[in-house]
């Protein structure tokens, strides 16, 4: 799993790497676009929303959001990518955080329209996952919904399929979302397969 030091040093070509893997639809960012593009179609059918981006890397998906008024909020592991989002986002509250610890106390004092989080929540095992998607509903507003875009899978045989066919490329660090696996801690769970390895949970208040 890369340290706080590699996110750092891979920060500048982040979205080049994503991109490539994207195009050649391949694991694991084939279906990237798409999982960004629901979730910002999603966002922007509320005027103004207020939304926390968690792990918003170089600000690809909130930029946009930004740029459309909506007020952002974020934590991200890498000072790197924070300054990074900053220029894109000059009037954005962007604190540094990491996932494992929780939320970044000055962002449990808001509430929140949308929580979003792409590519992100994977470094956190599934018993991390469970807490912190219980705090992050209850920071939600009336009607609020954690949207989540990642590598992920409606059930464990389709997330082994995608291994077998990854083979070494497969990434063992990373702990990927079963939408069946949580539902018993989520039951209004509801989970959108974008691509063979892609996905998007949601989850309201």
């Amino acid at each position: 799993m890369l340290d706080q030091t590699g996110f750092d040093l891979w920060a500048d070509a982040y979205d080049k790497t994503v991109g490539l893997s994207d195009e050649q639809q391949t694991y694991p960012f084939a279906g990237y676009k798409d999982v960004l593009g629901h979730i910002y179609q999603t966002v922007l059918e509320k005027q103004n929303a207020a939304v926390l981006d968690l792990g918003f890397g170089t600000g690809t998906l909130t930029a946009k959001l930004y740029e459309h008024g909506c007020t952002v909020y974020g934590q991200d592991f890498s000072p790197k990518m924070i300054e990074l989002a900053a220029k894109k986002m000059p009037g954005a509250r962007l604190f540094q955080g990491d996932f494992t610890q929780g939320l970044a106390e000055p962002l449990r004092r808001f509430r929140y329209d949308f929580i979003v989080a792409t590519y992100s929540l994977h470094h956190l095992t599934d018993e991390q996952k469970i807490v912190f998607l219980h705090t992050l509903q209850g920071c939600l507003k009336e009607d609020g919904r954690i949207l989540i875009g990642d590598v992920a899978f409606e059930t464990r045989a389709e997330l082994e399929q995608c291994r077998a066919a990854a083979g070494e490329e497969w990434d063992d660090e990373e702990i990927y979302f079963v939408a069946d696996e949580l539902k018993s801690a989520f039951p209004n769970l509801s989970f959108t397969r974008v691509s063979y390895c892609a996905g998007i949970l949601t989850l309201t208040r």
